[in-house]
């Protein structure tokens, strides 16, 4: 585990079902909160430096993961900011396409982090979008330690996570996250193959990650949570 100073400060973001599902068996996306915390999550990605998704997020819901508030996007810019926080895909096989929302929607730098078993062909076609930087960290996937020290490295000094289920996985259990910001919603999905919070391999009783309540909000329907990640 890399130490706090040598990487940016992580928190993962997230809305899940009662039963802990971020979307149905099929993938599709849900919408489990509404306006009162859309805007919430808006705030928190005017207020980052980066904003990070897997590639499964990409290829199912294409986010453009934009600052949708003109008002916020304009208090950015008068700071001397991008309109847009640094939008990351982590893709180990660089299977981003060059037509996803990221590169047509919000203006700013993206970052495509991918491994070094990505073809050359796609990384290099990934490398010609418009501000578009590729980084790559790992061998055969994503090396998440290595790449948050490089994300450090870039100047980002706070990353907003926003899913999915694997990649949340893999950096609590790479011991990156420090914070949660979890709102659950007034609704069942049910599943037993639909995405939870943290999928992966799992942890065993003896590794399990254990968690401090920060905070408790009611928004709508819902609740929010707020935890600290102990390790």
């Amino acid at each position: 585990m890399i130490p706090q100073s040598d990487r940016p400060y992580i928190f993962i973001n997230s809305a899940v079902s009662a039963d802990g599902k971020l979307s149905t068996f099929e993938r599709k996306q849900v919408k489990i909160s509404g306006k009162a915390d859309f805007d919430r999550v808006d705030e928190l990605r005017a207020e980052t430096d980066a904003i990070m998704v897997g590639i499964g997020t990409v290829l199912a819901d294409d986010p453009s993961l934009t600052v949708k508030s003109e008002e916020r996007r304009q208090a950015r810019a008068a700071a001397g900011r991008d309109e847009n926080p640094i939008r990351i895909i982590v893709d180990s096989k660089a299977r981003t396409p060059t037509d996803a929302d990221i590169f047509k929607k919000g203006k700013g730098r993206k970052i495509i982090v991918v491994s070094e078993s990505a073809p050359k062909d796609k990384i290099d076609a990934l490398s010609k979008m418009p501000e578009t930087k590729v980084i790559v960290a790992g061998s055969d996937r994503v090396n998440l330690e290595e790449m948050a020290a490089q994300l450090k490295n870039e100047g980002i000094n706070r990353l907003m996570v926003e899913g999915g289920a694997t990649l949340n996985y893999g950096l609590i259990s790479a011991g990156l996250v420090d914070e949660l910001k979890i709102f659950v919603g007034n609704l069942i999905i049910g599943g037993k193959t639909a995405p939870t919070f943290a999928d992966g391999e799992g942890f065993s009783e003896d590794l399990i990650k254990k968690l401090v309540l920060e905070d408790v909000e009611r928004i709508e329907d819902g609740v929010l949570l707020t935890w600290k990640v102990k390790y």
